[in-house]
């Protein structure tokens, strides 16, 4: 505990709030200029948010633009470190408004940079090398706890190994879905020769798995630490190239930075300024005597720990349970790019006449549906379900008493032939998900294993993980 509370340079810490802030305002920026915020939030008839958040609901244009447009002010504040803490309170509540309005856009690096900034909400990242500083000298402070960068190292070691972990599947292991996407890429770069061999996919599988299991801990290691760096930026850089995945890769290069010296930003300046002149040594850190952390401060460090490792692995109390396929524990445990999944489908609404007999309406998804929406509900078991649950309501509200839905969809999972998702047989509107076993509605996976050898991905790409 005295490791944590001892006093360290904040340089890091401000380097990493300097980065983060820099990256979401890249990020609101990106949105308007595509216009995501109308096709994501406003033009969906019916969105799937989160359960327990129903009452949420986008705001009437052009209001909703001009919430996102506070969240990038926010965030430009967060980056130059100005009015600092209310920006950061501004930028982790906003950002998670618009994450909580849909399940259907769930990424994992949305959930990433609501893990950040809730850590940032609490540590004094604006004390140096900000706006607040400047104008304010009295809060510059030169140090900070142990405890502020360790939280981050932790919650990043998290990731990177269960990111790792969760890649050990069948499919993984044996090159898909890997093949689909490379072998489909627009661009195969100067390594595209090599996506003609089929064991050049589980060759590549497998070195992901081991440069998140194995690296991660390196990071630790000091000896170890600029080499592994250096592959995860190449790694990251890659995905960008091959992948369109947002922040996420810059987002992850920025963080991994906290695992160096916390002055490596003096040092890093001091050593390219050596490159061209003479320069003194770098001054020693000062020594000061650290005060220990409050319990209450440690406890909470302790609880967000072990929430932090406790959640990804949720997965495992179903029993029997694919979540590659079914998605029961797929958010929130770092499954990120390990599915290629696609699927199409129609639902059925069924409900009694004025005469008594039953009147059947074939719907498809994207009557009520984005066609992104759509393509991600098809795919999910629980959306499905949602969506079941939204027709009934529509129905009934049209004066329609006892209504059915039913599904019939047709998934693929890393190129597989398609087969039966959703039990056809199953009135959606009498069934609810589960919390702690797998749904009977949800129809097994039939085929066990679907390698870089198996039909070379035919099927298509789909939604990634």
């Amino acid at each position: 505990m005295n490791r944590l509370s001892q006093q360290v340079s904040i340089q890091s810490l401000a380097a990493f709030r300097f980065f983060f802030g820099a990256l979401l305002v890249w990020d609101c920026w990106r949105f308007i200029r595509h216009d995501r915020i109308t096709r994501y939030w406003v033009e969906p008839e019916i969105l799937f948010p989160y359960p327990g958040f129903g009452w949420l609901k986008p705001l009437p244009e052009p209001y909703i633009h001009w919430l996102w447009l506070a969240m990038g002010v926010a965030a430009a504040c967060v980056m130059l470190g100005l009015f600092y803490r209310l920006a950061i309170v501004v930028l982790v509540a906003v950002f998670s408004y618009f994450f909580l309005l849909d399940r259907a856009e769930y990424l994992n690096h949305f959930y990433l940079v609501i893990l950040f900034g809730v850590l940032l909400m609490f540590m004094p990242a604006s004390r140096a090398y900000s706006l607040d500083a400047l104008i304010w000298p009295e809060w510059r402070r030169e140090t900070v706890a142990y405890a502020a960068p360790f939280m981050l190292k932790a919650q990043m070691e998290i990731m990177l190994i269960y990111a790792g972990l969760v890649k050990i599947t069948p499919d993984w292991l044996a090159g898909q879905p890997l093949e689909i996407w490379l072998r489909e890429a627009a661009d195969p770069g100067p390594f595209g020769f090599l996506f003609q061999y089929d064991a050049f996919f589980p060759l590549i599988s497998w070195t992901v798995i081991a440069l998140h299991v194995l690296g991660a801990p390196l990071l630790l290691w000091e000896r170890t630490r600029l080499a592994v760096f250096a592959v995860y930026c190449v790694f990251h850089v890659s995905n960008s190239f091959y992948f369109n995945i947002g922040i996420f890769p810059w987002m992850t290069i920025a963080a991994t930075t906290i695992f160096f010296a916390p002055d490596w930003p003096q040092r890093l300046a001091h050593w390219l300024l050596a490159r061209f002149q003479p320069v003194p040594p770098m001054p020693a850190p000062e020594s000061r005597r650290a005060r220990a952390l409050p319990t209450a401060v440690l406890a909470l460090m302790a609880v967000w720990l072990a929430v932090q490792v406790v959640l990804p692995i949720r997965g495992v109390i179903f029993p029997d349970s694919e979540i590659r396929w079914s998605g029961e524990g797929h958010r929130f445990s770092w499954r990120m790019r390990i599915y290629d999944r696609d699927a199409y489908g129609t639902f059925f609404v069924a409900a009694p006449g004025a005469d008594g007999v039953e009147q059947v309406w074939i719907v498809d998804p994207t009557d009520h549906l984005s066609p992104r929406q759509a393509g991600k509900m098809l795919a999910r078991a629980d959306l499905i379900h949602a969506f079941a649950l939204a027709l009934e309501e529509k129905w009934a509200a049209s004066g329609h008493a006892d209504v059915a839905v039913y599904a019939d969809v047709q998934k693929s999972l890393n190129g597989r032939p398609y087969q039966q998702y959703i039990d056809p047989a199953v009135d959606l509107t009498e069934v609810r998900p589960h919390p702690l076993r797998s749904n009977d509605w949800v129809r097994p996976l039939e085929i066990a294993t679907w390698g870089a050898s198996d039909g070379h991905g035919d099927r298509g790409a789909g939604t990634g993980g």
